[in-house]
């Protein structure tokens, strides 16, 4: 079966080589060939795998991990739209309804940036590469439940072009490409992106998340008060029924797409490790230090950072994106360790922002590669002074 499918995708392929009619389209047969069977190339730029496994394989591990994330996340904006209409949440009732808003802002995430991908393929007569898919879904769920669909054409458009193509494609972006699309929306659209009104369970009925409850608590409350107050829990924003992004909410989903990362070598742990050590450090002297003039989130207490917002998805998911991350061993830590630093920082001395995470890791997208020429250097002159 499979010798005479082989057969049959290299008699197709006769159609695509230069100089057929179908030339132009080579992209988009090469990636069905990928798709069906193993590569027979090997890559010339990072990201570099260094087993049996190619990158078509690595990428379909992080699409498997970002599953339960991703279900938990339909299945989350369906209760919470059952719980504001009055009635009890029903499994059923709730899944359909949440299928029915994120359905289509996924669909139309990987409509457009696919569109992207292959006319760029097409015009460069390049491959496909298989990092979109992590690309598409990944940015679909740092969106809110119900955002315009033309919202998530434009920052899918955003991403993909600017946020990759500009720099010459996959392995060559400075930034996570889903990270930026998410940036472009939250600064151009930020009354659909942040705030009660970007979390509306249904029409007319919002929200406030977490961070927002922070932001908007009076002077001198305790941070764990307000969000009692509001009715949140530590365990209940660790399961995740809270109003948020799409794949955010449920930090227990996102240990669950850890675990096959870390099982399967995908995911650095150094980054994940050091992104917690900061934000745990940096918080404990906040409020160590915090006065009676502090702002409210300097009394947060460590392990309350570590299920607010989207520190759980964005460390586990987008801090290790294998291009835009450090990648010497030291560097790994030092850049977890400064995207935790980040994350705390902004969001107790800049309460106007208190989603810190993705620009923390875009900064840090940024320092990467000096990070890492530091790294090498230094290694360089250990070197030769043994010399």
């Amino acid at each position: 079966m499979m010798n005479a499918l082989r057969t049959f995708s290299d008699n197709l392929g006769r159609h695509f080589q230069k100089g057929k009619p179908l030339e132009k389209l080579y992209p988009l047969y090469e990636a069905t060939d990928s798709f069906l069977f193993t590569p027979g190339t090997r890559a010339t730029k990072a990201p570099f795998i260094h087993d049996k496994a190619d990158l078509k394989r690595v990428m379909v591990l992080v699409v498997l991990a970002v599953i339960p994330a991703a279900f938990f996340g339909i299945f989350n904006a369906g209760y919470q739209a059952e719980l504001a209409l009055g009635v009890a949440p029903q499994w059923t009732d709730a899944l359909l309804r949440g299928l029915m808003a994120i359905l289509p802002i996924i669909l139309v995430s990987y409509t457009v940036g696919g569109f992207w991908e292959v006319l760029f393929a097409c015009t460069r007569k390049h491959e496909i590469n298989e990092g979109f898919f992590v690309t598409g879904i990944l940015f679909a769920l740092t969106l809110p439940p119900h955002i315009p669909l033309w919202q998530v054409a434009i920052g899918i458009s955003f991403g993909v072009v600017v946020g990759k193509e500009i720099f010459g494609g996959t392995g060559m972006n400075i930034v996570n490409p889903a990270l930026a699309a998410r940036a472009f929306l939250f600064f151009a659209y930020p009354g659909q992106m942040s705030g009660d009104k970007a979390w509306l369970a249904v029409d007319g009925v919002s929200k406030a998340t977490p961070l927002a409850v922070l932001a908007a608590a009076p002077a001198g409350t305790p941070a764990t008060t307000a969000l009692t107050q509001a009715g949140y829990t530590w365990h209940q924003l660790f399961i995740g029924f809270i109003p948020g992004s799409i794949g955010e909410t449920s930090k227990l989903a996102c240990l669950l797409g850890l675990a096959l990362l870390l099982i399967t070598g995908v995911a650095s742990w150094r980054i994940i490790a050091g992104c917690v050590v900061g934000l745990l450090t940096t918080s404990w002297l906040v409020v160590l230090l915090h006065g009676p003039h502090s702002a409210i989130q300097a009394t947060l207490p460590p392990h309350w950072h570590l299920v607010l917002g989207g520190f759980a998805f964005g460390a586990i998911f987008m801090a290790t994106d294998p291009v835009s991350a450090s990648a010497t061993q030291i560097g790994r830590w030092i850049y977890g360790i400064l995207i935790g630093v980040f994350v705390v920082l902004i969001r107790v001395f800049n309460p106007a922002y208190p989603e810190a995470v993705m620009l923390s890791i875009l900064v840090m997208n940024i320092f990467a590669p000096l990070i890492d020429h530091i790294i090498v250097e230094q290694h360089i002159r250990r070197r030769a002074s043994r010399g």
